[in-house]
């Protein structure tokens, strides 16, 4: 008996409705990465309106094959964080163009690939102690938060000092602290869609403050703008390979993260590997489609409780993300006042790993506070990384605690190394 109450519980069981309903929650709960990540593909030089249809096409395809390969009810979205990375560091740190980002994105797949259909990934995840990949997260947190309150205008650069607090005589500083506080009401209440509406809400105040521009009536995307080539006319350059690394590393462990803790709810682990394969197949279209990477999103979490067990509800949302691509007309007007509040709540969820780091153990702690630390104040997430990879080696020596250390570490460790040699003589 006990045996046919287990093989039960393994297999999946709800109606269509369930599904459906659940599949129409994960995508309002998830829609607002269109917007926040075309926005952020902006910053990379793409127009913000190819930036949502690359977000939108990305999202259906990646959603649609875990609803059909993987037959599990996950939503497939450009992860936030990974996307600050790309545009803000691959792009815009390395001087490279667009087209020559998406060639990072293509190979930092092709390697997610392999650990998803090899031993490496295994290795890979063992070799990364636990301190360095949650202080990776609270990093990315911390700096989705930075680049929220630069959005909104609540933070600006100051005339004496790095950063200042920005104009709360302004209109517009007033609307971000406005949508803001609304966002965090909702958001604590959770109220189903809250991200939702915080972008519906917070458009509306910039309209009543005159802080909206109008003006996008006649938005022409063609297909040339919907399907991208990677450029590898950087390949031969350096500064090309040490971007794919730090996109790599982070592709491999947030996943792993997001598919552990998400399939333990739906008591599917069996489904593991499966579900990684696809989460790196997707990834593989984002370089063609012209988007950061994309991650099994962390609003899954509402989508399980919601009672979607099956691929249906994937494919109920996939087909809702392609449905978006008609309404580009209208939120293209949604401002930066009613996307910051997304990205600084977003960031506050990063930051509550921080409890994870072992801050009573300074050989793990130091290492993986200054991956935290550094991340937001160098506003780059490679170079953040690379302070506390760098130092985790040297603490663990410097205590005489080096059989602690692997080989596939003191590699990684070591590449971040190089990479910081080669600033130094200014290559």
């Amino acid at each position: 008996m006990p045996d046919k109450k287990h093989q039960h519980n393994l297999q999946p069981n709800s109606s269509f409705k369930n599904e459906f309903i659940a599949g129409l929650i994960g995508y309002l709960t998830t829609m607002y990465i269109v917007v926040v990540n075309g926005s952020i593909l902006s910053e990379a030089g793409l127009s913000i309106e190819s930036g949502m249809v690359a977000t939108i096409l990305a999202s259906f395809v990646g959603t649609v094959l875990m609803g059909i390969i993987g037959r599990l009810p996950l939503i497939i979205i450009p992860g936030m964080g990974i996307n600050a990375l790309f545009a803000y560091s691959i792009v815009e740190g390395t001087e490279l163009h667009f087209q020559e980002g998406l060639a990072v994105v293509l190979v930092a797949a092709i390697i997610f690939l392999i650990t998803a259909f090899s031993k490496l990934g295994v290795l890979l995840r063992d070799a990364i102690p636990n301190s360095l990949k949650h202080a990776i997260t609270v990093g990315l947190g911390f700096f989705l938060i930075l680049i929220g309150l630069e959005k909104s205008g609540l933070v600006i650069s100051g005339e004496n000092t790095i950063i200042a607090i920005g104009d709360f005589s302004s209109a517009t500083v007033i609307v971000s602290l406005l949508t803001l506080f609304l966002a965090i009401f909702l958001f604590v209440k959770n109220i189903p869609a809250n991200f939702l509406l915080t972008m519906f809400a917070g458009t509306i105040f910039a309209f009543i403050a005159g802080t909206i521009e109008t003006g996008n009536e006649a938005i022409n995307i063609t297909w040339s703008e919907m399907l991208f080539l990677p450029s590898f006319s950087a390949i031969d350059e350096l500064s090309f390979w040490l971007a794919v690394f730090p996109l790599s590393m982070i592709l491999i462990f947030e996943n792993m993260g997001l598919l552990h803790g998400q399939l333990e709810m739906l008591k599917r682990e069996n489904r593991y590997s499966k579900a990684y394969q696809v989460t790196a197949f997707s990834t593989l279209t984002c370089a063609f489609l012209g988007t950061s990477p994309t991650v099994s999103a962390a609003e899954n979490a509402a989508v399980i409780a919601s009672k979607g067990r099956t691929g249906k509800t994937a494919l109920v949302a996939g087909v809702l993300f392609l449905a978006t691509l008609f309404l580009i007309p209208w939120i293209t007007m949604i401002p930066n006042t009613a996307i910051s509040p997304i990205l600084i709540i977003v960031g506050f969820l990063m930051t509550q790993n921080i409890r994870y780091l072992p801050l009573d153990n300074l050989s793990e702690c130091i290492p993986a506070l200054l991956i935290v630390v550094m991340i937001p104040f160098t506003y780059s997430i490679a170079d953040g990384m690379a302070f506390g990879f760098i130092a985790y080696p040297i603490v663990k020596i410097a205590i005489g605690k080096h059989r602690e250390l692997s080989a596939a570490l003191i590699v990684i460790s070591g590449l971040f190394l190089f990479d910081f040699i080669m600033k130094i003589i200014g290559i």
